[in-house]
């Protein structure tokens, strides 16, 4: 399994629209998520390591932000036919377990996925309430580590905290790391 890194922030880059189905059995636009003070748009799936190792801690770190004007939204844009456990069921059930408090949605065409650049699983991209694009980086240093690491640094939460408070993402960011998106292949 190859881990990728997306590439830096692109600051002010707009936020493509989207209608995709959610695990809740409504279908969502972008203009629905959209946060007062930002909007987060992550892309994550079910069976990546990167992903299983944050689900709590992100499940937690969105409710603080929901609290700062920060809507989230996350995308699994994965083929589900060669990864069965990224299936639209299979996410519902995750949903459901981990508790998420934003829409979980499937992108089975793999178009919003395209539209945003979407490399890896998880790939945050933190938007001001503008929809302009102002944070691409990383969740925390701990990784896809599952024991707690000294000094978390909550590097998503305090961009989005900055974003919230000032409408600009900080200077520096360092990349999200995680499992390659599962395009299609070209022959299906």
């Amino acid at each position: 399994m190859a881990s990728l890194n997306p590439p830096v922030c692109d600051f002010g880059w707009k936020a493509p629209d989207f209608k995709l189905p959610g695990v809740d059995g409504k279908d969502w636009a972008l203009s629905e998520v959209k946060g007062v003070n930002g909007t987060l748009v992550m892309f994550i799936c079910n069976h990546c390591p990167y992903v299983q190792a944050i689900r709590e801690r992100l499940v937690s770190d969105v409710r603080a932000l929901r609290e700062l004007g920060i809507n989230a939204v996350a995308i699994s844009s994965n083929d589900a036919v060669t990864y069965p456990d990224d299936a639209f069921e299979k996410m519902a059930e995750v949903a459901r377990e981990f508790h998420f408090p934003f829409p979980y949605l499937f992108d089975e065409s793999q178009e919003v996925a395209k539209a945003y650049g979407a490399v890896c699983t998880p790939d945050f991209f933190g938007f001001n309430a503008h929809l302009e694009l102002q944070y691409r980086g990383r969740f925390d240093n701990q990784g896809r580590v599952m024991v707690p690491v000294e000094n978390r640094t909550r590097d998503l939460y305090q961009a989005m905290k900055l974003v919230a408070e000032t409408g600009h993402g900080p200077v520096e960011q360092v990349p999200s790391i995680g499992c390659s998106i599962k395009w299609f292949s070209e022959d299906k």
